[in-house]
């Protein structure tokens, strides 16, 4: 036990850990370590799920050909696309490919400050659906940072698209989402108190430090005497008089 005066033990800090970690932090630390779980399940899930399909649509699918699913609304088309989505900035390859990067190293930058489970599920579906096309820019033909995507999910008349940008779509809408609720990326909201968990870590140490346990209101500590009386304690004076049948005792 730690002592203060050489004499008098005092307490040991509850909940107290070996070499000054703050036992609080702990749940916070598992919180998040199943939130980047998440993220990079998603991640790795909508990555393999978009090269998939895109090595299905180069073997099944001719270029130019249209298999319709729902008539003219939906359909299968094979595209190689050197551009991005709606074929904007065709010849532009290698600053889509930088772009691209850019997002990537942007999201795993970020994802050490996750704490809400909306912005991991947000992060996973951007950073999947960005390795995605990234890929293909980097080993399809013409060549690495310059090579085509490919899209093959056919939306009416308006584009072709592929798994990817439907990820990257839907990470899009829970970003908004998430933005206009007020959720932030470490999973604190508008309007909530600046004090949290370290706040209450730091009045236990504070307590720990005055003893473990304050004194109940009112009541002081006063060294005993040698007899057990209070030392300082004022002599008791002559008995108070009392009458007895209207007289004096």
């Amino acid at each position: 036990m730690p002592t203060t005066d050489g004499t008098t033990a005092q307490p040991d800090a509850p909940g107290g850990s070996a070499g000054g970690r703050l036992p609080w932090t702990r749940p916070e630390r598992t919180r998040r370590s199943r939130l980047l779980t998440l993220l990079t399940g998603l991640t790795a899930g909508v990555l393999l799920l978009d090269q998939v399909t895109k090595v299905w649509a180069v073997a099944s699918l001719e270029p130019g050909e249209r298999v319709a699913l729902l008539g003219d609304l939906f359909g299968l088309q094979l595209v190689r696309n050197p551009g991005a989505a709606l074929s904007i900035a065709t010849g532009m390859t290698w600053v889509l490919t930088l772009v691209a990067v850019v997002v990537v190293v942007v999201v795993v930058r970020a994802s050490r400050r996750i704490g809400s489970t909306g912005w991991a599920v947000a992060l996973g579906l951007l950073l999947g659906g960005a390795l995605g096309n990234l890929v293909d820019r980097m080993v399809r033909e013409p060549g690495p940072a310059r090579g085509h995507v490919i899209d093959f999910l056919a939306y009416g008349d308006l584009f072709v698209g592929n798994v990817a940008d439907i990820a990257i779509v839907a990470a899009a809408l829970l970003v908004v989402l998430l933005t206009a609720r007020g959720v932030h990326l470490d999973g604190t909201r508008d309007g909530d108190s600046p004090t949290g968990d370290a706040a209450d870590g730091a009045t236990a140490d504070a307590d720990a430090a005055d003893g473990g346990r304050a004194p109940a209101e009112g009541v002081t500590d006063v060294p005993a005497g040698r007899d057990g009386d209070a030392r300082g304690a004022a002599p008791a004076g002559p008995a108070a008089p009392t009458q007895r049948d209207g007289g004096t005792a």
